[in-house]
């Protein structure tokens, strides 16, 4: 792998290119955000770890930037900061992991591994669709029958995981995993909360209905 590293703590930078270099990977260290962005500008990279606290330009706003861009390398935010709410953000920004400080390197590979296992997203998969409902990606747009959704943050990424997995049942477990971060049942009514909240937009003004519960296991979104 082709990686680089957006990190400003010179000990973390040093153990993460000695553990790379070990497992012969190639690896480039920005330390700060600014000249991160300029690299992965300027350079083709496999996947980017960044940190959130950087100088000059945090890594929520580098992330954005790439993303704003239609670059679609795989980026894992490697960080002290670690709240619910912090790793959703990160989500939302265009973070594809989230790995806290500390970490085990054998994790931080495992994960890298993984990110660059799936690859950087298709030209195709800048719009996603099913039957007369589609999303692009880039312009952060829905649209059905002509007609413009506005959706939240949030709403976006579960129509999104909904449009990728359609015809698929789709678990709570999984919604709460993929949309949330959460890898523990939060025993709140988070998820059918957002597909009630969804339907009144995606569903409710149309004639037909895409979001189908199925009973005690999931939902479907059919074409």
């Amino acid at each position: 792998m082709k990686l680089l590293l957006v990190e400003d703590d010179d000990s973390i930078a040093a153990y993460v290119a000695a553990g790379m270099t070990q497992s012969g990977h190639d690896l480039d260290r920005a330390a700060d955000g600014l000249t991160g962005m300029e690299l992965a500008f300027t350079r083709d990279y496999d996947a980017l770890v960044v940190d959130r606290m950087l100088p000059r330009l945090d890594g929520l706003s580098l992330v954005r930037a790439l993303r704003a861009a239609g670059r679609d390398v795989p980026i894992l935010f490697l960080t002290s900061v670690g709240g619910v709410d912090d790793r959703v953000e990160g989500l939302e920004a265009g973070g594809d992991d989230y790995l806290l400080k500390p970490f085990a390197f054998s994790e931080l590979l495992a994960r890298l591994n993984a990110l660059t296992r799936r690859g950087p997203a298709r030209r195709e998969d800048t719009m996603l669709g099913a039957g007369d409902l589609t999303m692009n990606l880039i312009a952060r747009s829905v649209v059905r029958s002509g007609q413009a959704i506005d959706l939240q943050p949030r709403e976006f990424r579960l129509l999104e995981y909904l449009l990728r997995n359609k015809g698929r049942l789709v678990t709570r477990t999984m919604l709460l995993e993929r949309v949330w971060d959460f890898h523990f049942d939060p025993r709140t009514n988070v998820v059918e909360t957002h597909i009630s909240r969804l339907r009144a937009k995606v569903d409710k003004p149309f004639d037909r209905e895409m979001i189908r519960t199925v009973r005690g296991s999931g939902y479907i979104l059919e074409g």
